[in-house]
């Protein structure tokens, strides 16, 4: 069969990219390419059918082209259009799929989708028979699908060098794109119509701690109206998520609607959201007649898709970014200021169809203090999904994989740790034959686990279905029941139940393909025991009686909001959890925003994995004391006394000191200056003398005291040590035969005296070693002694017969030289049996009187 080639003239009418044709043409022939271009340019109309008008004279020719973009809006958006250029219906020459809805035949040579089903087929079909070029938009997103995209294809390269990869974006890392890619880079210009942007900050503040103001959007609101009835052109505002979206449509509305006589407005929102039909109007062409158009966006409409007939745009110069609390394991969407590229790609949107203004909604202080640019997704996102697809793609943790930005250690560790915990993946990384039908699902990690493991438990794939689709969404219910939640969302009361409907449809479906024989037991309560499948580190215990404070088995604290009924259960299925300030959280720092009761049997069956006993063994009033208790991860579900053992005592004790600290220990005046001597050695020569600082000695305990504490029986103690022996143990052979020499313990004065040399605590990063030592003991010593091979010079406190400070020096001949001449005429009256020659240099050093000196 003839490939199906496309109209190439009728189709680059207009657009700027198609004069790059030639520089294009001879990159993508090279089988990969680098594309940069501006929002507006074209490129994702014009590049895929020149891809396949290219390919199609090659052996492989009749294979299809693929397509990403990274929203279901804007994959839809890109195959009408170009199969609306092509003349041909969705389903023929240009098709798309995306979660939920898929318009292909086998006709279809160019088909969009989105990185996480492109994902998900690679899974399924490592090789991609049957495509002949993948192109990735947008690139510049940094999502982690499309990271792990790029990573994955420029692997399969390797063993499909045939297969002709794209990447393109408005704004990307283009060298290190190019390098990835092993491919060249092909700039296009776009030539902007005059932008006007001007700056137009409200009086309130755009953020506080609860998030976007409504006064701001209420700003937001009347600069678009006010703005759009001066330009008499459609405009695009850009806030940050879908409830700012819908509110400032709503303000736009009631600010319309109060204008009496004007010529109408529509507002339009444009977000995730909202049903598909919704979105595609939002994003289509005003028809002749039709009222001018405020399209409300989040930043889908940033780079992905053009909105025709813009020729304004309001910018609030907000985002949501992903943000992780480690010490929390919670991710979740923040609101916080928009990168200055975003502003840019946003106001540039004006500009695409002739001369534009561009408003922003704060003030140029504000611009000048936005990031340059937004960090990769990858460095702050929950990465128990990206983990499960590498583990899948046969790179347990992404080690060995190309990509742009390699995963946190730590977050991609404790990601590997969660999946291994829900039984994903085996002992080796690699995914169980649970975790390979969960990669293969178009369901997050969590959601699916707990569709599979909830419709297999209970046995009704769209009661398991309807949990699943209402903890996956954004849906807000104020006392935290999600047993409340799904009530309203079934009766129609809740927003979103409609899309609600949709999605438990979708799962339900998704749930009966893959159920497996047997129905379940259909007992426990759905909401709580499938939410605990997802997380079942999340489940919940109350703190006390009558307390709104859970543990989580995570070992995260966080409180139910007040009033809210589940407070009537001791156990809870966690679904979410914010962080917050002040009293909210009852003293937490962290507020339950939707959790299902759960009973005891259900929290112990699903937690299983987290189950264990341990004993647990502390220092009080001088003793080991032990106690076994059984958990749940880190709820402590019962705990009973029992006797210590020797194998108690050493870990105890270690735990006692890292408690209360090395002072805990009875240090000799030996072991003291033993580990003065080691800290200046280190601070001074380095490695290999040991770090003997508070810290280190801490840290290390097991090293340096640990043969001493497993000699302890249960009733002994710390007193007992002998520590200058144990701190021996770290010296340095064969170089701690040369410590005498570095560091001596003693000094020897011209009096013929040993005197004790005090060396400065370890955590003192500029203290000297002190001689103190009576002033006559030192006559006719000219040169100051230096310790650690010649860098550190001694400090001479020097005293009077009396043994009272008189002086403070490194510099004995200076001192004799000078000062001594005012200390001898000061002191010699005072200790007249005491020498005190005019000439300190030919002295004789005594620690006598003068005449015990004669005698």
């Amino acid at each position: 069969m003839t490939p199906h080639l496309f109209d190439l003239a009728a189709i680059g009418a207009g657009l700027p990219v198609a004069a790059a044709h030639d520089e294009l043409t001879d990159a993508i022939a090279r089988g990969a390419a680098v594309i940069t271009a501006p929002p507006g340019t074209g490129k994702t109309t014009y590049v895929p059918p020149l891809v396949a008008n290219l390919l199609a004279d090659r052996a492989d020719g009749q294979g299809r082209i693929l397509v990403t973009q990274p929203r279901r809006v804007a994959v839809r958006a890109a195959a009408r259009r170009l199969a609306e250029l092509d003349g041909s219906p969705t389903d023929g020459p240009v098709g798309f799929t995306v979660r939920g809805e898929r318009e292909v035949s086998a006709r279809t040579r160019v088909e969009a989708l989105t990185p996480g089903v492109l994902l998900r087929r690679l899974l399924a079909d490592p090789a991609l028979d049957g495509v002949s070029a993948v192109i990735l938009d947008e690139v510049h997103e940094r999502s982690v699908d499309g990271d792990l995209l790029l990573g994955m294809l420029a692997e399969l390269r390797e063993l499909r060098p045939e297969l002709t990869v794209i990447a393109m974006s408005a704004t990307l890392d283009a060298a290190g794109l190019s390098e990835l890619l092993n491919a060249p880079v092909v700039a296009v210009p776009s030539p902007l119509h005059p932008l006007d942007i001007v700056y137009a900050p409200g009086a309130a503040p755009r953020l506080t701690e609860r998030g976007v103001t409504r006064e701001f959007l209420h700003h937001v609101a009347q600069l678009a109206v006010t703005e759009q009835r001066a330009a008499g052109h459609d405009a695009l505002v850009f806030v940050p998520g879908a409830r700012e979206v819908d509110d400032v449509v709503r303000h736009i509305q009631a600010l319309t609607a109060a204008l009496r006589g004007d010529a109408a407005v529509e507002a339009l929102p444009l977000h995730g959201r909202i049903p598909a039909r919704d979105q595609d109007r939002a994003v289509s062409g005003r028809r002749p007649g039709d009222p001018h158009r405020i399209v409300v966006s989040t930043s889908l409409a940033e780079s992905s898709l053009t909105v025709p007939g813009v020729r304004l745009v309001v910018d609030a110069g907000l985002a949501r970014e992903v943000r992780r609390d480690r010490a929390r394991s919670m991710t979740g969407l923040v609101t916080v200021s928009a990168a200055r590229a975003s502003a840019e790609q946003r106001a540039g949107r004006a500009a695409r169809q002739g001369p534009g203004r561009a408003v922003r909604a704060y003030s140029e202080t504000e611009f000048a203090r936005m990031p340059a640019a937004a960090q990769p997704e990858i460095l702050s996102a929950d990465l128990t999904d990206a983990a499960l697809l590498l583990a899948a793609w046969g790179t347990p943790g992404g080690d060995g994989l190309p990509l742009l930005t390699p995963p946190p250690r730590a977050a991609m560790t404790e990601a590997v740790a969660e999946l291994h915990a829900l039984t994903l993946t085996d002992e080796t990384g690699r995914p169980t034959a649970l975790g390979t039908r969960v990669a293969g699902l178009p369901v997050r990690v969590r959601e699916a686990r707990g569709l599979l493991a909830g419709t297999a438990e209970l046995g009704d794939p769209q009661a398991v279905a309807e949990v699943i689709a209402a903890i996956s969404d954004d849906f807000r219910e104020p006392s935290g029941d999600l047993s409340a939640l799904l009530r309203a969302l079934r009766d129609g009361r809740a927003p979103g139940a409609e899309r609600w409907r949709r999605e438990s449809r979708r799962l339900a479906l998704i749930a009966a393909a893959e159920q497996r024989t047997g129905a379940g037991s259909g007992t426990g309560s759905s909401a709580g025991v499938v939410t605990a499948l997802t997380r079942p580190e999340w489940i919940a215990r109350r703190t006390a009686e009558h307390s709104r404070s859970y543990l989580l088995a995570s070992g995260t604290r966080a409180a139910l909001p007040e009033g809210s009924p589940l407070l009537a259960h001791e156990w809870l299925a966690v679904r979410e959890v914010q962080r917050v300030e002040g009293r909210i959280g009852d003293g937490t720092g962290a507020v339950i925003r939707l959790a299902a009761g759960l009973t005891e049997a259900d929290a112990l069956r699903v937690g299983a994995p987290l189950s264990r006993t341990e004993r647990i063994a502390r220092v009080a009033d001088g003793r080991v004391r032990v106690q076994e208790q059984r958990r749940l991860g880190a709820i402590v579900r019962s705990a009973s006394p029992v006797r210590a053992t020797p194998e108690d005592t050493g870990p105890a004790l270690a735990a006692h000191l890292r408690e209360v600290g090395l002072d805990a220990l009875r240090w000799s005046e030996a072991a003291t200056t033993l580990r003065g001597r080691l800290g200046l050695l280190h601070r001074e020569l380095g490695t290999p003398w040991p770090d003997v600082s508070d810290a280190a000695l801490l840290d290390g305990i097991d090293g340096w005291l640990g043969p001493d504490l497993a000699r302890l029986t249960p009733q002994s103690s710390l007193h007992g040590i002998d520590v200058t022996s144990a701190l021996r143990r770290l010296l340095p052979w064969p170089e701690a035969a040369q410590i005498d020499a570095l560091a001596p313990e003693h000094l020897a004065v011209p009096s013929g005296s040993r005197i004790r040399i005090a060396y400065p605590a370890p955590d003192d990063p500029d203290a000297r070693p002190i001689v103190a030592v009576k002033l006559q003991e030192l006559f006719g010593f000219a040169d100051t002694p230096r310790l650690a091979d010649g860098r550190v010079r001694i400090l001479f406190h020097l005293l009077s017969p009396a043994r009272k400070p008189l002086a403070v020096t490194d510099d004995l001949a200076s001192f004799w030289s000078g000062p001594y001449q005012d200390v001898r005429k000061e002191m010699r009256g005072r200790y007249p049996k005491h020498p005190w020659p005019e000439d300190p240099w030919t002295a004789e050093a005594t620690a006598r009187t003068t005449r015990a000196a004669r005698g």
